[in-house]
């Protein structure tokens, strides 16, 4: 097997930590800078859990932006103590690997104890920090603002992320006080990172696989339902036979059935998770060996297939089931995900890391085939082939006719078919031609779209004797 690892992704961008307690509008100050919706905005504190970042751009200066957990947040019903105490942990590794501390305050509240105790603390950090005070949607809160004086940090700056109030002039003091860019790694891949989303229900490890997989508690695991809220971004890399390979690593929030949605963040976190599918280049499909194959898992397969992504199939947790539950499992998976049969599929388990290098050899080999290219006369050889074998439907007499394809796109692989009568290829035909094309080919892993359309008029040539265009005007003038 060849030899591999995974590492993470050496950025020499500075990064900006957004920092502060539970519910100062640390999420939306984040979104309102990246210019997207990507963090998740609620009014119930502690919503935010895990570190989630962008890469943000002004006036020609580059930064990485880290969302975090609110401070001092305390445990709950829906945040027990495990997670409270992880978040925080999250928190910190942002402090220690920020540049720039960019804490954000209330202006509505004003300053409270918790902000007293924070500000304690980052000044043992060490870090530079800039003041952001949320909030201050009017004159009167902007005075007010200016209580957040006598924590003791010089600089102080009065925004409102709801209405982009003071947002500009805040970037124009985060990126003056950002030290010089470092020149990117002459190992730098000139193509862009391959998006692998982590997709499945609820409870059946991705985040285990996510942290297993980098080496580190990169995001937070808790045998909660619901724990990983926002879909986070995770660049790393892989090395193998001495090439490297770029990735953006998306954990997601689990999908759970739409009935058993119970509140507002929960569907926030579920059209996260679906979105994260639209984006991706690769989707691996998490599943629980212990649990089997389930309808909800049919279900995030189906929208696997409906966004027409590359997929892996991922069976976790297969340390803890014996031989003939394997066998059943396995039969269970062919009936139910049957429309994702080119889905090759790999056992692991996260928490043990038993062949986790086969799945990184998997996921090599699947972003092969999502670049392989097929040349058109052998395209063509394969299809006269196949339709040879097994002769296109027909309908009132009439037969389709293949005239040729071309192999139009990659992502997905796109095929497009020069037909006589699109209306008589079907679905099953289609899918027919496609084994043919995966018999001859492979592309596993990869859907595969074919598209029938009407071969174009072809223009007969001008006779040599017919008249030229003047003699034909001249004889109608004469007449």
């Amino acid at each position: 097997m060849p030899s591999s690892s995974f590492i993470l992704h050496p950025s020499s961008l500075p990064l900006v930590a957004i920092v502060g307690r539970p519910n100062v509008g640390k999420s939306a100050l984040f979104n309102r800078i990246v210019g997207k919706r990507i963090a998740i905005v609620h009014a119930q504190p502690g919503v935010t859990r895990d570190r989630i970042s962008a890469e943000v751009e002004w006036r020609g200066r580059a930064f990485t932006l880290v969302d975090t957990g609110g401070i001092g947040l305390m445990p709950g019903e829906h945040s027990p103590d495990k997670i409270v105490s992880a978040a925080r942990q999250q928190v910190d590794v942002a402090i220690q690997a920020a540049s720039l501390i960019l804490y954000t305050g209330d202006a509505r509240d004003g300053v409270t104890p918790l902000d007293e105790e924070i500000a304690r603390t980052l000044r043992v950090s060490g870090k530079p920090v800039l003041v952001a005070v949320n909030k201050a949607d009017n004159r009167e809160l902007e005075q007010t603002a200016t209580e957040f004086s006598k924590l003791g940090f010089d600089r102080l700056f009065t925004v409102s992320a709801l209405h982009g109030l003071g947002v500009n002039e805040l970037l124009d003091a985060v990126v003056g006080s950002l030290p010089a860019a470092a020149k990117l790694p002459s190992f730098q891949s000139s193509t862009l990172p391959t998006r692998i989303a982590i997709v499945g229900r609820p409870n059946v490890g991705k985040s285990s696989l996510v942290n297993a997989l980098l080496k580190e508690q990169r995001v937070i695991v808790h045998e909660l339902p619901g724990t990983t809220r926002d879909a986070v971004d995770v660049p790393f890399s892989t090395e193998a036979d001495g090439v490297r390979r770029d990735y953006v690593l998306i954990d997601t929030a689990g999908i759970r059935a739409t009935h058993k949605i119970p509140d507002s963040i929960d569907f926030f976190s579920v059209k996260r998770a679906e979105s994260s599918i639209e984006r991706c280049d690769l989707a691996l499909l998490v599943l629980d060996a212990e649990a089997g194959v389930t309808t909800q898992d049919k279900k995030i397969g189906g929208m696997v297939l409906d966004a027409k992504k590359a997929c892996l199939i991922v069976v976790n947790k297969w340390d803890l089931i014996g031989e003939p539950v394997q066998r059943k499992f396995i039969e269970g998976l062919k009936r139910i995900l049957f429309f994702l049969d080119f889905a090759p599929v790999v056992f692991v388990s996260a928490k043990t890391g038993w062949s986790l290098a086969k799945l990184l050899e998997m996921v090599r080999f699947v972003q092969s085939q999502m670049q392989q290219n097929v040349a058109t006369p052998l395209l063509n050889r394969v299809l006269h082939d196949a339709i040879e074998t097994r002769p296109p439907p027909s309908r009132s007499g009439v037969r389709m006719k293949f005239f040729y394809a071309v192999h139009k796109a990659k992502t997905p692989h796109t095929f497009v078919l020069f037909v006589n009568r699109t209306d008589l290829f079907t679905a099953p035909y289609q899918k027919y031609l496609a084994d043919a094309l995966r018999k001859n080919f492979g592309f596993e892993g990869c859907p595969l779209v074919l598209h029938g359309r009407n071969r174009p008029k072809t223009i007969e040539p001008k006779r040599r004797d017919a008249p030229r265009g003047r003699w034909k005007r001249d004889r109608v003038r004469s007449r």
